[in-house]
């Protein structure tokens, strides 16, 4: 009971933790330029949308780590594809009955994958 003219205590609310959220948000954005670092944005985003599924589900800063669990699983999407496409490409150059000998799969390379500097052939 409290005397007229009095309010109450009540203690200052606790700030909301949004740590978790925060970080998988940021692996999720940073996961999708590191894929051209040999596929490291996978794991970037691999830990990003772990990191927002657990946020999301203590329901610290549920938004933000919602958009870091969507970020995450986009650039885990994009990485998925460009790495079955590439694989695909290496496993066509590899295939004997289309390139018999060496000479023929190593052509194969070299036009299917432009990028790749080969400096064994140097």
């Amino acid at each position: 009971m409290t005397m007229p003219g009095y309010q109450t205590y009540s203690p200052p609310a606790a700030p909301e933790r949004k740590g978790l959220a925060v970080a998988s948000l940021v692996l999720g954005i940073v996961g999708l330029p590191a894929l051209a670092l040999c596929g490291a944005g996978m794991v970037v985003a691999l830990v990003g949308f772990v990191l927002g599924v657990v946020s999301a589900v203590r329901g610290q800063a549920r938004s933000m780590a919602i958009a870091g669990v969507v970020c995450s699983a986009a650039t885990l999407v994009i990485g998925g594809v460009a790495i079955f496409f590439l694989l695909n490409k290496a496993a066509e150059c590899a295939d004997r009955h289309k390139y018999p000998d060496d000479t023929a799969r190593r052509q194969c390379v070299e036009r299917e994958f432009p990028f790749a500097d080969n400096a064994s052939t140097r």
